[in-house]
């Protein structure tokens, strides 16, 4: 009897406390940063060099550094796809004197227009 009442008032709370738990999983996946599939992101920086032009992407909380070659139709918040060429683990790049952790060398970019 004593079992029957415990599961009982569990179950009680559990339904009780429901709508609480839903509206607080509502505020938590709001402020999630949507993942994109990986060959895309947002645009926070842009570096145009000779040659190239630098972009630092995020996708899903995630920063990561793209070199395409130099186009001038790219800017920061621009939906960006990209078509990946290779990866480069400590990247010196001589013109901008700076080191990458890892840079991704891309063949294209085209930037995604909102729907």
């Amino acid at each position: 009897m004593k079992k029957l009442l415990l599961i009982i008032t569990v179950a009680f709370t559990a339904f009780l406390l429901e709508p609480a738990l839903a509206f607080s999983d509502q505020n938590v996946t709001s402020t999630k940063t949507e993942k994109l599939p990986d060959d895309e992101g947002i645009v926070i920086s842009v570096l145009d060099t000779t040659g190239y032009t630098y972009m630092e992407l995020e996708n899903g909380g995630k920063r990561f550094w793209i070199a395409a070659p130099t186009t001038k139709e790219v800017k920061v918040g621009d939906h960006i796809r990209f078509v990946e060429n290779m990866r480069m683990h400590n990247f010196t790049s001589k013109t901008l004197n700076r080191t990458f952790d890892q840079l991704i060398f891309v063949t294209s970019t085209q930037v995604k227009v909102a729907q």
